[in-house]
């Protein structure tokens, strides 16, 4: 087994290489001046089972360039298998034809990192389950939803918990935590101008008097998840968390979190949010290092994966 650090994540993948005791490999990944990317595998790869870690967040181009560059190096240095391992799965939103003369820009994606040598793909918290079905080659998607389970257990009152679904779109994801903890669940009422911009419409089912955890793939620019919070905490709810794989956050997301009604935001580290830490912020991370460690070292033992997708 190898495994290469693209550089959009790379304190994720030291843990996930830490947690399976492998050594990164040594990998030269450059700039010219113009930007173009430059990928020097400093390593003997031939015959070898190679794992390439890189998120597509911003600059999601940058990133998805990168990681297309490094596998096409590694498959004309003879790599034996090479899966892309793809914490945050960028252009996900762009899955369907919303309009006439648009793209598909998910499935557009997965084309060019099949072409580029993917032998199969690892990602996590798809934000649309169906782009599993846009690669033909094996496509594993982990949910964040065990980690999330174990860390509202922790600390929270399960018999006053109730999670919430930010839209009707997540009602699956609600329902499986809420059932994995023993909780009821509520679905957030809302309109979508345009990209970015939303509106809480109404609030379905009881949150009053109630600990409410907000559940969601992604936080970009923090809007519904604000107004949700705010929304619910009118109602006469106790308290409002939101738990959220991955943490986009873009323009005014900080802002607007901090000054929002939410207790707290908890995210993963599939982006790397470092800089984001403080002590002055809502927004605490937790590590899904672990999980994508042990579907790497399933895979490469070609053992099962599927219990790793159970609540």
């Amino acid at each position: 087994m190898r495994i290469i650090a693209g550089n959009s994540n790379l304190p994720l993948s030291k843990s996930v290489s830490d947690y399976l005791g492998e050594n990164l490999t040594n990998a030269s990944i450059q700039r010219f001046a113009d930007d173009e990317v430059y990928v020097e595998i400093k390593e003997n790869i031939r015959g070898e089972d190679v794992f390439v870690i890189e998120s597509l967040s911003h600059p999601a181009n940058d990133n998805l360039m990168e990681l297309l560059v490094i596998m096409d190096a590694l498959k004309r240095a003879s790599a034996k298998r090479i899966t892309a391992v793809i914490p945050y799965y960028g252009y996900a939103r762009q899955d369907r034809k919303p309009g006439p003369r648009t793209p598909i820009s998910a499935k557009l994606v997965a084309n060019l990192i099949t072409t580029a040598g993917a032998d199969r793909v690892l990602t996590l918290d798809l934000h649309a389950e169906q782009i599993q079905g846009f690669f033909d080659i094996p496509t594993d998607n982990l949910f964040a939803g065990p980690v999330f389970s174990k860390d509202i257990k922790e600390k929270y009152d399960i018999g006053n918990l109730v999670a919430v679904s930010p839209d009707i779109g997540g009602v699956v994801r609600a329902r499986a935590i809420a059932n994995k903890i023993g909780a009821s669940i509520a679905i957030v009422d809302k309109r979508r101008s345009k990209p970015g911009e939303s509106e809480v419409m109404n609030i379905i089912g009881d949150v009053k008097g109630k600990d409410c955890i907000i559940l969601d793939d992604i936080i970009d620019s923090a809007g519904t998840i604000s107004n949700a919070a705010n929304r619910i905490m009118d109602l006469g709810a106790n308290s409002i968390t939101s738990y959220v794989t991955h943490g986009v956050l873009t323009g005014k997301a900080l802002e607007r979190i901090n000054n929002s009604k939410l207790t707290e935001l908890v995210i993963t580290n599939s982006i790397n949010n470092q800089d984001l830490l403080s002590n002055g912020n809502k927004i605490r991370s937790i590590d899904v290092s672990n999980l994508l460690g042990e579907a790497i070292k399933r895979i490469s033992e070609e053992s099962s994966v599927s219990s790793l997708f159970d609540f």
